[in-house]
Order: C-alpha cells, then structure tokens, then sequence
C-alpha cells in the first residue's frame, strides 16, 4: 500500500555524519547557519532561525511577543494538536475561528468580530499545505495593530501570489522540519520573520536569551557583565540535524515538484468521480501538496475504498476545539461538516501517480 507519510533521507550522507559525530562539534555550528542560509534563499527571505523542534520554534514566537497568561489570541481549530498546545502552556485564551468547509481555510468574514481589546495575535493554520486568502489576513491584522503569525508546520513549500510561505507578508512564519515533512530533520523547526528588529529579539530568546558577541570574556570565561534581560530556550538544532536538513535543500525543488505532478493526475481523476471532491483551492495559493486533500459524503467509506485500492487514507487531525485542555467547546458548524467529509490522500514524493 502506498503511504500517506513517508520521511525522506538523501542517500550518501553516512559518511558525512559520521564525521560530524567525532568531530568535537555537535552543537548549533556551521552547518546550522549553511540551513538557515539555504532555506533563506529558497524562500527569498534571510531572516531564518532554525530550532530543535516545532513546539520549541512556537513556543519562542508566544515569548517573543510578549504574551502573557490571559492574553487572548485567535487561531483554527482545523490543525494539529502541536500547533495549539503552546497556547495552554502559556496559558493563553483561544478564540477559536470557525473555517470555511470547501477549504479547509479560516472564514475570514468573521475575523473582524472576533478581534478584541484583549487580542494580542492571529495564528493562521496552513491546513495540509493549503492557503487561504493571506492577504486579507495581513491586512485586517494590520489595521488593528495585530501580528499575524502563518503556522506552517504542514505548508513549506507552498505558494502564495507566488511567494513561498516565509516571503508572504506574515509577520512571523513558523515551520516543522519533523520526520514527515519536507524538508525533515527528523526534528526541528524554523522561524522565519518580516521584521529585523523582532528577528534579532528572538534569536536572543532562542539561546537563553544570551547575546553570543559579548557571553564570554578574551580568556574563554563567562563575561559577568553581559547581562541577561530576556527569558529563554535552549532551542538551537544540533549539527546532525542541520546538516540532514541542508542536505535535503539540494533536492527540495525536485521532491516538490513530483508532489504537484502527482497533485495535478488526482486531480484529474477527481473530475470523474463521484464520491469525493478535491478541496477548493484559492486562486492565488500553490499548495506544496504534503497531501492531496479531498472532500467525501461517505467519509469512511471512501477510506476504505482508497485503501483497497492500494492508497492509505486519513483523517489526519481531529479538530482542537473538542480538547478541554483548551477550555472552548466551542460548536463550530463550518469546523464540523469539514472534518465530517475531509480526508487526505497520498501525494508525496515516493511514488509517481
């Protein structure tokens, strides 16, 4: 049975990590600022920072704005439990946004409404690499002084107005490069930024808050008068993992590609059948096709059916709002018919369809 996930590994590199491994140098290094740098230039945008998982890169995002315990942000309820439990760590309120069910992508009409005096961000979920109208988001954000953070951690690779996610207009890009992803480092994650001075902040945050140039004196000890005035992580990513990740950058091109062939034949196939329907995409997204995302009457049938026909099939995700760790219940009527019909079905780069 073709998979729905499968991690992607370039060939020839054991050499190359074993040398890493016996080289002295383990931490955050050389090979961490060469990522950094080429997925800078892939989405044309140099303010990266990569981190050791997901969870540490939106947990470093909530520090870096200063949220604070009842704060309130807004975020979907269609996206992985990793991209909203940061929140009930940092004890936020969530206003959960109802989505629009032909796409999986936040109702913008009710954003307005939902933002108050207490608001402090907009999470937008790129659902299985699929965007929705981006610059409307910014812009609302925008006009009432909100930051609008783009959880990629299904959407590298996806397009906007042409534009990769990280180079969209998003204050603040989040991605996941754990094992299922493209690029993967079997862990980690990145941070990508539309202001400099934000950038800087949150590499400070990223490294206990320590500002490297002055952290240790001439003769190697620690300086006593380089102060620390930020709370934060040990959440730099390993030279292991970097060097799996920049590795991968060779090839993401291609990798990407053969997902939106694959994308482009369902599609196809789709036009036929009466079933399932593919999801509504927006006219300026070009999603990176992590999957390839459909919408069926007979959900688990149609599961069924894919998978005697050779295709695994899933649900994915369970929508968040259900999760009292949240403490909003809230009833959804978009949320609900999308997550009664949606299921993804395999377009990833191992195989040709």
């Amino acid at each position: 049975m073709i998979p729905i996930f499968k991690p992607y590994m370039p060939k020839g590199i054991e050499q190359d990590l074993g040398n890493i491994l016996h080289s002295g140098q383990l931490a955050y290094g050389k090979h961490g600022k060469n990522f950094e740098q080429e997925l800078g230039n892939f989405i044309q945008n140099s303010k990266v920072l990569i981190t050791a998982t997901y969870n540490q890169a939106l947990l470093i995002v909530l520090s870096a704005l200063d949220l604070k315990p009842g704060d309130e942000i807004i975020a979907s309820p269609v996206s992985c439990l990793a991209s909203n439990q940061p929140f009930a760590i940092k004890g936020l309120t969530i206003k959960w946004i109802d989505v629009d069910p032909a796409t999986s992508t936040m109702d913008i009409s009710l954003l307005k409404n939902l933002i108050s005096s207490k608001t402090k961000a907009i999470f937008n979920n790129i659902f299985c690499g699929y965007a929705g109208d981006l610059e409307e988001i910014y812009k609302i954000g925008k006009e009432f002084g909100i930051p609008v953070i783009d959880d990629c951690i299904e959407g590298f690779g996806t397009k906007f107005n042409g534009n990769y996610t990280g180079n969209t207009g998003a204050d603040v890009t989040v991605f996941s490069f754990q094992t299922v992803r493209l690029p993967n480092t079997i862990d980690g994650g990145g941070l990508v930024f539309k202001d400099e001075k934000l950038y800087e902040k949150t590499k400070l945050i990223r490294d206990y808050g320590i500002d490297r140039t002055n952290f240790r004196l001439s003769n190697g000890e620690i300086n006593p008068d380089c102060d620390i005035k930020l709370e934060g992580y040990g959440a730099t990513m390993s030279e292991i993992n970097s060097y799996i990740g920049l590795k991968q950058m060779e090839n993401i091109s291609d990798l990407l590609q053969i997902q939106k062939d694959n994308a482009e034949k369902w599609s196809v196939l789709f036009e036929n059948r009466k079933d399932a329907m593919p999801l509504k995409i927006h006219a300026k997204c070009e999603p990176n096709f992590w999957i390839y995302g459909v919408l069926a009457e007979d959900k688990l049938k149609f599961i069924q059916d894919m998978k005697d026909s050779g295709y695994y099939a899933t649900g994915v995700h369970v929508n968040n709002n259900i999760y009292s760790v949240f403490n909003n219940k809230i009833n959804l009527l978009g949320v609900n018919e999308f997550m009664r019909k949606f299921v993804a079905i395999p377009s990833g780069w191992w195989f040709r369809k």
